[in-house]
């Protein structure tokens, strides 16, 4: 396969033109909602395809003693993008999964806490309620803006630790609203009082460049359908070493006994596609040719560049700190007196661009996250669209 190489050293649009014309046509929607799901490239897209058409010709040959035999080098490969060991790395299907692998497998205790924030996952938050409900598992929420500082939500997660309190559940980078947590601030000051650190990194990984051994968390969740670009159904949940063995698996394993990383793995489903898997190769190969930091610089770029377009429209207000490096490529925006709501539906209906609705407590507005297929003439388009909707 060939595989595009960006040159770092050119500036302005026609490098990124580029790797436009790698990816597949976004029809009929301008497509800003990318943290849900991004489109693959083109080549991972053949990929996948092709291996499901080798599936076709001898499915359970083909599949389990033929395609499956790429997993470990897979691994191989996933470990050194994100700094961790290969026999740390299960594949799953999404983050949702791997999270709640790590929900419901720490033992706990009736009594024992479990420290969220309201700005968690709806369906992380959902989890460990279950868990209260079931087995007297204290579940405490900490409770921060979403546009504190640094050091005012460290605090607050310090105050909010007690004698009692097991596990840290932390999010990397909010969905709402594409605020970065200080995760590797928080994780430290876990380990320091033994408490076990699970981080959703569904928006972090690809988008930017993360390393599992610097955050030294125990658990470390993502997609692979988002920021990577591999086929949908792709997961990956990273179990620190030492807490292998002491973690139930979400799901029984086939092969007894359940040994190390294995027994968290996806062919603990039973029967599955293994096309999909086909997809996560060239999805790396092809994210390294532009690197996480050139991926992230340019995703900072975008998000800047229409903020600045759209912030003298009257009432425009951000839900999201800007102006730090960690900016990528989620925002959060309202418009002062506006049904929000109304104004998505607007926007795709009438104008062909796709963005979406959030609301969390007290935080409503419409979140936008381009990706690196989309040029500058593409954000024009939306603020244009987005001035003309609000005539």
């Amino acid at each position: 396969m060939n595989y595009l190489v960006v040159d770092r050293s050119a500036e302005g649009e026609a490098e990124w033109a580029r790797v436009r014309a790698e990816y597949p046509l976004q029809e009929p929607f301008l497509n800003l909602n990318n943290a849900a799901v991004s489109p693959p490239p083109l080549v991972v897209e053949e990929a996948m395809v092709e291996a499901y058409r080798f599936i076709s010709r001898n499915p359970d040959y083909n599949m389990w003693s033929r395609l499956d035999t790429a997993l470990p080098g897979i691994k191989r490969e996933l470990a050194e993008l994100i700094d961790c060991s290969p026999e740390e790395i299960a594949l799953n299907r999404n983050s949702s999964e791997g999270l709640s692998t790590a929900i419901f497998g720490i033992q706990l205790a009736k009594g024992d806490q479990v420290l969220i924030s309201p700005w968690d996952y709806p369906s992380v938050r959902a989890g460990w309620l279950q868990r209260q409900q079931r087995e007297g598992v204290e579940v405490v929420n900490c409770a921060f803006d979403l546009m504190d500082s640094d050091d005012d939500i460290v605090e607050a997660y310090v105050e909010a630790i007690t004698p009692r309190t097991r596990v840290l559940q932390l999010t990397h980078m909010y969905h709402w609203n594409g605020r970065l947590l200080p995760v590797k601030r928080l994780c430290e000051i876990a380990r320091e009082r033994n408490i076990i650190t699970i981080v959703d990194g569904a928006q972090t990984f690809a988008q930017m460049p993360v390393s599992f051994r610097e955050l030294d968390c125990d658990f470390f969740v993502t997609s692979l359908h988002k920021w990577l670009g591999a086929p949908v159904g792709n997961g990956m949940l990273i179990v620190n070493e030492r807490r292998i063995d002491q973690t139930w698996p979400f799901l029984a394993p086939f092969d007894q006994p359940a040994l190390h990383i294995d027994k968290f793995d996806h062919w603990n489903l039973g029967t599955y596609n293994s096309a999909i898997q086909a997809g996560i190769a060239p999805a790396i190969q092809f994210h390294k040719t532009i690197g996480a930091d050139n991926m992230h610089a340019r995703l900072r770029e975008l998000t800047r560049y229409w903020v600045s377009l759209a912030q003298d429209i009257p009432g425009f207000r951000l839900h999201t700190p800007t102006d730090t490096d960690s900016l990528g490529a989620i925002i959060l925006f309202s418009i002062d007196g506006l049904d929000m709501k109304e104004l998505e539906r607007d926007l795709r209906e009438k104008h062909q661009v796709h963005v979406k609705y959030r609301k969390v407590e007290h935080v409503e507005g419409l979140r936008v996250s381009p990706h690196i297929y989309m040029l500058k003439s593409d954000l024009d388009v939306f603020v244009t669209a987005l001035r003309i909707a609000l005539k």
